[in-house]
């Protein structure tokens, strides 16, 4: 028995041995290591701490956007905005919540105009004229011309129509046609008639009374056109405002931009513009080549003229909301002030009867546009400088 645990004793011996070895063994390796943790640099140790919480990091998703060119903005914009399906959008902007301010939307206007202009190897320039000699406003009239740029896509012409199919008029068709010059009513196509010079004339039964035989260009679709289908110069009809079965022919002069906040700008033949929706334009249905050859001769048709022809530079006066300005009413120049201002048109009321309507800021019903094409045409030099 005492053999066995002296023998034990001498297999235990060994064990405890090499685990003494073992325990010395480690120490020495963790004094050694300490020792050359000690003899790194700073930077060293920095460096190790960097690498090893690199080891931590995870990756993250990182979104790049780049600006696309104007030309692919415009294929992406939708084609219908939902605010132009708002049957009760008034002809003009006076109920809008926000209104332009005319600092910066002709700021904005000249930017645009200058980038259109480099892209059309034209130029655009803020043009002044002789001041007013009337120096007894509180804020006087502006004496500049703004020639913005209201185009934003080159496919933006004034005579250039889209090359689509004509669409048939048939009878029994609900069409808009002609009753008087500023008139148009909803009537139904019930006879197509051919003159004896080839001429094809359409006999309406309106709906209201009576009946009209009207030519192609008399006539206008009950339906909404397509966007695809409108551009600068159409022939178009515009629902009125105050009896939704009335319709007044006009042309169409702006197409939905950024500076317009996405609405059509229409003058009318009795040279009222309006801002409208979609839903409120008809298109003529066979236009006479030259769309102005249906407005009666009168200063309007003239205007119309050079607008088209100034297009897509039309110049327009610079104007802030209090300014005072002078416009035409019932024949006489008239003092007024500027209400509100709204992209290319300004609401002024009157001084002697507070009456208020909306003026687009190019017409030849201002004194300043007056004086300024009379400067225009004597072809004086022009004064560049502000």
């Amino acid at each position: 028995m005492e053999r066995d645990e002296s023998e034990t004793r001498t297999l235990e011996l060994p064990k405890s041995r090499q685990r003494v070895k073992d325990k010395r063994k480690t120490e020495s390796d963790d004094e050694r290591d300490e020792n050359e943790n000690m003899s790194e640099s700073p930077q060293d140790r920095a460096q190790w701490k960097n690498g090893l919480d690199s080891l931590h990091l995870q990756k993250k998703a990182v979104v790049v956007l780049t600006r696309l060119p104007e030309y692919k903005i415009s294929a992406l914009r939708p084609p219908t905005p939902p605010q132009f399906y708002s049957e009760d959008e008034s002809l003009s902007s006076s109920d809008s919540d926000m209104q332009w301010e005319t600092e910066d939307d002709s700021s904005d206007l000249e930017c645009s105009g200058q980038n259109n202009a480099q892209k059309n190897g034209k130029s655009t320039k803020t043009q002044a004229f002789p001041a007013n000699s009337n120096n007894d406003n509180a804020v006087p009239e502006t004496p500049f011309m703004v020639s913005s740029a209201l185009a934003h896509c080159s496919h933006e012409t004034t005579t250039t129509r889209p090359n689509l199919p004509e669409e048939e008029v048939k009878v029994d068709m609900i069409v808009l046609a002609r009753k008087r010059p500023m008139r148009w009513q909803r009537g139904k196509v019930v006879e197509m008639l051919t003159k004896e010079n080839g001429r094809l004339k359409y006999k309406v039964s309106f709906q209201e009374k009576g009946w009209g035989l009207v030519s192609g260009h008399h006539i206008a679709f009950n339906k909404t056109p397509k966007l695809e289908q409108l551009y600068v110069g159409a022939r178009v009809v515009v629902r009125c405002q105050e009896n939704k079965f009335w319709f007044r022919p006009g042309v169409l002069v702006e197409l939905p931009s950024r500076q317009n906040r996405l609405r059509f700008l229409v003058f009318m033949d009795d040279h009222t513009p309006a801002y409208v929706g979609l839903p409120l334009l008809h298109l003529v249905c066979r236009p006479l080549e030259d769309v102005l050859d249906d407005i009666p001769d009168s200063p309007h048709k003239c205007f119309m003229k050079q607008y088209l022809k100034d297009w897509p530079y039309p110049p327009l006066n610079k104007y802030r909301a209090g300014q005072s300005c002078h416009a035409e009413l019932n024949g006489v120049q008239q003092r007024c002030e500027v209400q509100l201002v709204d992209g290319s048109l300004m609401q002024v009321v009157f001084q002697d009867n507070q009456h208020k309507e909306w003026i687009y800021r190019g017409s030849i019903r201002l004194q300043s546009m007056a004086r300024y094409l009379e400067w225009k045409e004597r072809g004086e030099p022009k004064d560049d400088s502000d």
